[in-house]
């Protein structure tokens, strides 16, 4: 039969609750979650009009709702997360007092906080959401300092209705503003054709979710391609009418899964 000493015991056991503790803090060896921070905007701004950076300019028309977030540089990549989905729920370990016990909250990226490059919390590489007030309320306490460590993770997005297209621009500049994408949300590469075209145009981002062409598309028929980072694409044929004037939104009946 094997002794088996105490010290051996004790080494054990140091080791099994100090790699529990290990796996509980780094998020990126629990299902997927990985370490951030949170805050929240200010009282006196209304989460609808806080498109900023995407360009969304209400949050409701776009699809979004009231549970939305600006992301730091790390994880907004010039645009491309504007639309992606997160789950993020506070980390009690770290701050038992302020963490709302259970609290879930699923979130759309619609706007971009900028680095002070002083030690903020949206300094590279730090991975931080600046929460709408509803959002962060449902994982944090009220009276807390403004700010609680978080986990997330990416999780498609659930969305109801189709993909919407909003036509900006003049002549033959197109800004075509697109939201209320489902799937990964995060829109990778994008086409027109208009019903004039002969072939498919790609169409380059211009700033957050709009996205540009130079050809004239007016008294035409569009179409429009999109691929996502997750490489899914879809076809949307025909969902701008040629009567179409800039300004409009137009919903499509396709939606990514």
């Amino acid at each position: 039969m094997r002794l088996v000493t105490f010290s051996s015991v004790v080494l054990v056991w140091h080791v099994f609750f100090f790699g529990s503790l290990l796996l509980e803090g780094d998020s990126t060896q629990v299902h997927g979650w990985l370490n951030a921070h949170a805050t929240f905007y200010g009282a006196n701004q209304s989460p609808s009009t806080l498109g900023g950076a995407c360009g969304y300019e209400n949050t409701f028309h776009a699809g979004f709702g009231v549970n939305t977030a600006a992301v730091s540089g790390a994880l907004f990549k010039g645009g491309e997360a504007c639309g992606a989905c997160y789950q993020v729920k506070c980390n009690s370990r770290v701050d038992p007092k302020w963490c709302l016990l259970g609290g879930l909250v699923t979130i759309t990226a619609t706007n971009f906080c900028p680095p002070n490059n002083i030690g903020g919390w949206c300094d590279p590489p730090r991975q931080h959401f600046d929460m709408s007030m509803p959002a962060f309320f449902r994982i944090a306490l009220p009276g807390n300092e403004g700010i609680v460590p978080v986990f997330y993770r990416r999780v498609p997005c659930n969305r109801r209705g189709g993909v919407r297209f909003t036509l900006r621009g003049q002549s033959n500049f197109n800004l075509i503003m697109i939201s209320n994408v489902g799937g990964s949300g995060e829109i990778k590469v994008a086409w027109v054709r208009g019903s004039r075209t002969a072939s498919w145009v790609a169409m380059h981002r211009n700033w957050g979710a709009y996205w540009q062409s130079s050809i004239d598309l007016r008294s035409q028929k569009l179409s429009f391609m999109l691929t996502l980072v997750d490489g899914k694409s879809l076809e949307f044929i025909n969902v701008v009418p040629s009567s179409w004037k800039f300004g409009q939104t137009f919903s499509s009946h396709n939606q990514f899964s």
